[in-house]
């Protein structure tokens, strides 16, 4: 017969609150987040005074896919370039602006993919393992100063993956992982807890 325990039972009941909390939490913050990204004078008087939740959500999605609709053709195409033009011409939105363009659209293009494999490299010193992401190779500016034939990796931090280290490294130190990037992910975001299958 198990003897009761009181740290025992509060850690099941933790295990299974906690990522409820956190789900719930991070649910609302969007939708507060979203519902305050219109302007008041775009939300119908009725729906500001009774203040129904979620409507900001639903507007800006529709606000996201009209843009995408509208810019999904030729004339779409010209007024996009027209307006990144614009951008450009102004000294410190370009550098901000280009500059998430270009990692927005390496992350979101249907043709292509962010990040291509997942990869086991020793960081931060020799001895030490972590699963990076295969980014692709080196620019013809640097690649030129690199000793062999190297890769680009990304080594995300843990539990955030957002936040993490750019490195060029030989390509015969990585080690390619079988096991898909959303595997990978799931890993790195858990800490290690849950353990990757494969492809």
């Amino acid at each position: 017969m198990q003897r009761f325990s009181i740290r025992r039972y509060f850690v099941a009941g933790l295990l299974v609150w906690l990522p409820l909390a956190v789900t719930i939490w991070v649910i609302r913050f969007l939708i507060t987040s979203l519902d305050g990204v219109l302007p008041g004078w775009a939300i119908p008087d009725v729906i500001q005074q009774h203040h129904i939740p979620g409507v900001g959500v639903v507007a800006v999605l529709l606000l996201v896919f009209g843009t995408g609709v509208l810019v999904a053709n030729f004339v779409g195409e010209r007024l996009v370039r027209w307006w990144e033009l614009l951008l450009a011409r102004i000294p410190i939105v370009r550098t901000i602006y280009s500059s998430v363009k270009q990692v927005s659209d390496t992350i979101l293009s249907p043709s292509g993919q962010a990040f291509r494999k997942a990869v086991l490299v020793q960081y931060p010193r020799n001895g030490s393992w972590t699963i990076g992401f295969l980014t692709g190779t080196p620019g013809p500016g640097v690649a030129e100063h690199l000793p062999g034939e190297h890769v680009s990796i990304y080594v995300p931090t843990t539990p955030n993956p957002t936040s993490g280290f750019f490195l060029m490294l030989p390509k015969r130190d990585v080690v390619e992982l079988s096991m898909s990037v959303d595997a990978a992910l799931k890993y790195i975001v858990s800490m290690g807890v849950v353990a990757p299958g494969g492809k």
